[in-house]
């Protein structure tokens, strides 16, 4: 009897853990997790968290290394003097990589038959062009064919020589610029960019194109193709090419200009950080003092440029007025601050409240870009035009009263009171003094305000525009030609990253990447 009521007991045991375990299953199964996605989900959070990282590093490294603003600080490690510890080089890393996963599996969700949409394919190639070429111009040698194969067990990646790398994105560019002629539709609420529109998409794609064609320009082993591109998209081909013409086709991801920190789309300037960090931080000399000698509409307080004594670049007067201090001043000779950037409790023209700080590439610069190219000859045209152009659009983009007619009473009236007008008897360059290049990239360097690294990629490029050496700078007062690798990279990928040390050459700020040297 004991027995037959042990063995029944021990199958109602039995029976109670295999009913537990599939009970167990079922209670187990996150509801909310995905799966399973849709390239409409995937797009606008990557773009959004890009612009995050880009934009914190433009506020705290860009604009120190290239005198926009200057930190009150005694600290040793500052990066206005070219001193800066090097897990500095972390976040850009970090968060560059993890997005471009997302903008990767775009193109591969939108690949597959339920998802199939040729549209998104071209946006995540486009995305992936921007970003690594962040990468490799703030880096050098990357990974790049093996990067973002975490999933496939693939965690010590090869780092791809720089070269390999911008030819394998010139390719992203024409492929993306193919698969947006066919203006296939998408989910206009997935793009916080565009709203929907493919054919601005495909004019971001070839713009980004000439951005990077420019960059490699002075690379003697490549300088052919890449001025005949240039040629091919800005001259004899720009139906195949089409690139922006006017501010309202710019790559902006426009913040709703609310402080909601819930809001996904709330700049990521606002916060609690970000509102102390606003107060703090000094405006330099260099970028303040041109624009008030040229008596800028960028800091007019009038009615007719701002509204209520504050001007459109949200930027307050110091007690000199519209003046910085110096850059790169000794350790113990720290200016009072002067100028400075409104927090948003302060003014409504706050950048932290100023909806147009998600640059990813302007109108401006391709103007610029032409000017640059015009200039050398390689493309027909006048170079004055698009100089003035650029001028015109980079006021503009921030001041909307402004007007892009540059034959304007307006337009030739600031030209000529601020002493900007183009000369075509300047020599083309000059290390030292005035000359077409140092207009041109003067200009440049204002419209590129706010956009992540450029300004720093382009003064790395051309030595324009010619900044101050202040005599606290360290680094023997040379301008880091990149950042280090992270330093977690040399223990999580020793190989790889002691053949990319031994390609490129010293893991230091001064190894200049492969586009920078001769």
């Amino acid at each position: 009897m004991k027995k037959i009521i042990y063995i029944t007991t021990l199958l109602f045991v039995m029976l109670g853990f295999n009913a537990c375990d599939k009970g167990f299953e079922k209670e187990n199964t996150d509801p909310i997790r995905i799966i399973n996605t849709s390239p409409d989900k995937l797009l606008a959070p990557a773009l959004v968290n890009t612009l995050t990282a880009n934009m914190v590093r433009n506020r705290n490294f860009n604009n120190e290394l290239m005198q926009v603003t200057v930190a009150q600080s005694e600290d040793e490690f500052a990066v206005f003097r070219y001193d800066f510890r090097p897990n500095i080089a972390d976040y850009t890393w970090n968060n560059w990589y993890s997005e471009l996963t997302n903008f990767k599996d775009i193109y591969e969700v939108a690949s597959q038959p339920q998802y199939q949409n040729n549209s998104y394919k071209g946006i995540s190639l486009v995305c992936e062009a921007w970003v690594f070429s962040l990468l490799t111009d703030t880096y050098g040698d990357v990974p790049f064919k093996e990067a973002n194969l975490g999933k496939t067990g693939l965690v010590e990646p090869a780092f791809d020589p720089q070269k390999d790398i911008y030819q394998a994105l010139f390719a992203k560019l024409e492929e993306a610029n193919n698969l947006l002629s066919e203006n296939v539709a998408i989910d206009v609420a997935s793009d916080p960019v565009y709203k929907g529109n493919i054919t601005l998409w495909r004019k971001f794609c070839n713009s980004l194109h000439l951005r990077l064609l420019l960059r490699l320009s002075g690379k003697a082993e490549v300088a052919s193709s890449m001025i005949a591109k240039i040629k091919e998209i800005a001259e004899t081909n720009p139906t195949k090419y089409p690139i922006f013409n006017s501010n309202a086709e710019s790559a902006v991801l426009k913040w709703t200009g609310l402080t909601v920190t819930t809001d996904p789309f709330t700049s990521p300037y606002v916060n609690a950080l970000r509102e102390a960090d606003f107060t703090i931080t000094s405006l330099c000399n260099f970028f303040m003092l041109k624009l008030n000698f040229w008596t800028d509409p960028r800091i007019d307080i009038s009615a007719k440029y701002g509204a209520n004594s504050r001007n459109r670049l949200g930027i307050a007067a110091g007690s000199g007025g519209f003046v910085g201090v110096e850059s790169g001043y000794e350790i113990g000779n720290r200016e009072n601050k002067q100028s400075y950037f409104y927090s948003s409790g302060a003014s409504d023209f706050s950048l932290q409240k100023n909806p147009l700080t998600g640059i990813m590439m302007t109108y401006a610069e391709v103007e610029f870009i032409l000017a640059e190219a015009t200039a050398k000859g390689w493309i027909a045209g006048t170079a004055a035009n698009h100089y003035y152009n650029g001028i015109a659009n980079a006021i503009n983009y921030w001041v909307p009263a402004f007007s892009t007619n540059i034959s304007g009473q307006e337009f030739t009236d600031y030209i000529a009171a601020a002493g900007l007008s183009w000369n075509d008897a300047l020599p083309l360059e000059s290390a030292t003094g005035d000359s077409k290049m140092e207009r041109i990239h003067l200009q440049k360097y204002f419209s590129l305000f706010q956009t992540d690294f450029q300004q720093w990629f382009e003064y790395r490029r051309t030595g324009h525009p010619i900044l101050p050496k202040g005599t606290g700078l360290r680094n023997g007062g040379r301008m880091p030609a990149r950042l280090n690798y992270p330093v977690y990279v040399q223990a999580a990928n020793p190989t790889n990253y002691s053949k990319a040390v031994a390609n490129m050459g010293a893991d230091n700020i001064n190894t200049q990447v492969w586009w920078q040297k001769p």
